[in-house]
C-alpha cells in the first residue's frame, strides 16, 4: 500500500542569494513556490535555463536553506537530515573520487549512508550489473567515460533503495542504451510504488512517463498539474506535444501562475 503522505513539499519557499562586493545585493532565485510531490508519482520539473530548477533540487536535498518558507521531506522538516537516507540523487555532472574503483565507490557511499557491510556487498554487484558496469567493477573511475560515470552515479543513487529518486538531467552523456536504462529504472520505481523527481530538457522522455509537471520560469511556478492537462488545448480540447505546450511559458506569454 502506498503511503498517502507527500514525499516532498515546498510551502511558500523563497530563496535569495547574496551578491555584490559586500553581499548587500540579493538575487531572488525562488519566489514563493508551493509544490507537492506525491507518494508513488513521477513528477517532472521543467523550465528554461536559470529558471530555478537546480535551486529547488538543492533546497530539497538540504544543500542550501530557504530564505523564507518551509520544506518537508516525508512529512518532516528538511532540517531533519535523517530523511535523506530515503532519497537517491543522480546529478548531471558527477564528482566522484576518481582514484576509487566502481565497486569501492559503492562501498564508500554505502558507509556514508550507514548501510551494513553485508547489505552493500549484496547490492553493489547487482547494481553494477544492472547499469552495465559489472565487467568494469574493479577498474579505476579515472578510466571511465562520461557515460560510464553517469551509469555509476545511477547505481550509487539506487544503493539505499530510495523512496524518492531525484534525476537531475540523468541522460547527460548517455548513449541510446543508457537513456533506455533511465526509462526502465523510472518505470521500475513506479511499479514499486516509489516516487521520482525528474529534471530534464529531454522533453520526449518527460512526456513518456511523468504523471505531473511543474513548469518554473523566473523562480515562479507557471504551471503545476497533470501532464494531460498541460498537453491539452483549453480552447479546442485537442492534444498537443509537450514541446508545443510549454513554449508559451518559456516565452513568458502564459499567465504567471496556474494550478490544476
Amino acid at each position: 500500500m502506498i503511503d498517502q503522505q507527500p514525499v516532498a513539499e515546498f510551502q511558500q519557499v523563497v530563496k535569495d542569494y547574496q551578491q555584490g562586493l559586500f553581499g548587500l545585493d540579493r538575487l531572488r532565485a525562488i519566489d514563493g513556490v508551493s509544490l507537492r510531490i506525491e507518494a508513488g508519482e513521477t513528477f517532472a520539473l521543467l523550465g528554461p535555463n536559470r529558471a530555478g530548477k537546480t535551486t529547488l533540487v538543492k533546497l530539497l536535498l538540504s544543500l542550501c536553506q530557504p530564505t523564507e518558507g518551509a520544506i518537508l521531506r516525508f512529512g518532516m522538516s528538511s532540517s531533519d537530515r535523517s530523511t535523506l537516507a530515503r532519497v537517491g540523487y543522480v546529478h548531471e555532472n558527477q564528482a566522484f573520487p576518481r582514484y576509487l574503483t566502481a565497486r569501492a565507490l559503492l562501498e564508500f557511499y554505502g558507509a556514508l549512508g550507514f548501510l551494513s557491510e553485508p547489505t552493500v556487498q549484496e547490492r553493489a554487484p547487482r547494481l553494477l550489473e544492472r547499469v552495465g558496469l559489472a565487467d568494469r567493477a574493479d577498474e579505476s573511475i579515472s578510466c571511465f567515460s562520461k557515460g560510464m560515470i553517469q551509469r555509476l552515479g545511477i547505481a550509487q543513487a539506487l544503493l539505499n533503495e530510495p523512496d524518492l529518486l531525484v534525476f537531475d538531467e540523468p541522460s547527460e552523456g548517455l548513449d541510446l542504451a543508457g537513456r533506455q536504462l533511465v526509462r526502465d529504472l523510472v518505470r521500475e520505481q513506479k511499479d514499486r510504488g516509489k516516487s521520482v523527481l525528474f529534471v530534464s530538457h529531454v522533453l520526449s522522455e518527460v512526456e513518456l512517463f511523468c504523471d505531473r509537471v511543474g513548469v518554473i520560469v523566473g523562480g515562479k511556478l507557471a504551471f503545476v498539474g497533470p501532464m494531460r492537462h498541460l498537453c491539452t488545448d483549453p480552447k479546442t480540447g485537442a492534444r498537443t506535444s509537450l514541446e508545443v505546450a510549454i513554449r508559451p511559458y518559456y516565452e513568458g506569454a502564459a499567465a504567471p501562475l496556474h494550478t490544476s
